[in-house]
């Protein structure tokens, strides 16, 4: 089992989960954090740490899409991530829309810390 980073963080993208990860397993998109999930010890702090509700176990049903998104972003396509940064402006606006891969999910890279 590993934990991964789902939909509802796209444009979301609150940082308070990668404060919490042991194991620094958390890489940062323009506009989504996703976990790297062969260093991800499924120890699951970060969880609750997630306003957005965003972060599952990859053993809850049809998550396969997202643990194949966070795979392929978390190893070497986007930064590792560390340290909270403030969240977006907007991101309450869009916590809990539908459709948010399709209409905003960006594969461009963030900052990192």
């Amino acid at each position: 089992m590993t934990y991964v980073v789902t939909d509802n963080c796209i444009k979301c993208k609150y940082t308070d989960c990668v404060e919490v990860c042991p194991v620094d397993c958390f890489y940062e998109g323009e506009n989504m954090l996703v976990i790297n999930p062969d260093e991800c010890i499924d120890c699951g702090v970060c969880e609750p740490e997630c306003p957005a509700d965003a972060i599952k176990p990859d053993t809850e049903p049809g998550l396969e899409k997202w643990l194949e998104v966070n795979t392929e972003y978390s190893k070497g396509a986007w930064p590792n991530i560390t340290q909270k940064k403030e969240q977006p402006a907007d991101a309450k606006e869009f916590d809990g829309q539908e459709g948010k891969f399709e209409k905003h999910f960006s594969p461009q890279p963030g900052e990192g810390d």
